[in-house]
């Protein structure tokens, strides 16, 4: 259930990075959902038709690799295109991936899997979601605090996966 009165906390896309609001949708207006993780299990990419011209959509193949045994799926305007069938990808753009950890992420695990990433031909983004909220995989690869978004702001924290004293 959503934690602001049943409204659930949207992003409207427009033609452009400029074309972008913030909104709320009450939970009920819903008709369809994909995640990032029906996106990954459906190999949604796979006979894309852009995908020659889209280095983020080519990626994904690799990134499945790199990720089998994760919850993970595409998100940003990669993942938009694929859950909705509307071009939002371009040929410079990053690939955002959402990676599932309900459990923690050593900082030499999170180091393998960015180098294992960094090899692909398109610059990736992972934003790891926690049951305490979201970081990047980056920052838990250096080691040190991360920042974590969280439903009551964000927060620096030692561990994404420890609640705070």
């Amino acid at each position: 259930v959503p934690p602001f009165g049943g409204m659930l906390p949207v992003g409207i896309r427009g033609a452009g990075r400029a074309e972008r609001c913030a909104a709320w949708l009450p939970s009920d207006a819903i008709i369809d959902r994909r995640t990032p993780e029906d996106l990954a299990t459906a190999c949604a990419w796979h006979g894309h038709p852009r995908a020659a011209e889209v280095p983020a959509l080519a990626a994904l193949d690799a990134v499945a690799d790199l990720l089998a045994g994760h919850s993970w799926g595409p998100a940003g305007s990669v993942g938009f295109e694929l859950a909705t069938g509307h071009a939002a990808a371009h040929r410079d753009s990053d690939l955002d991936i959402v990676l599932r950890a309900p459990h923690g992420i050593g900082r030499d695990a999170a180091g393998r899997l960015l180098a294992g990433l960094a090899a692909l031909p398109v610059h990736v983004d992972v934003a790891v979601e926690t049951p305490l909220g979201a970081c990047s995989l980056a920052e838990i690869a250096a080691g040190g605090p991360v920042a974590m978004k969280t439903l009551v702001g964000p927060r620096l924290v030692r561990d994404p996966w420890a609640e705070p004293a």
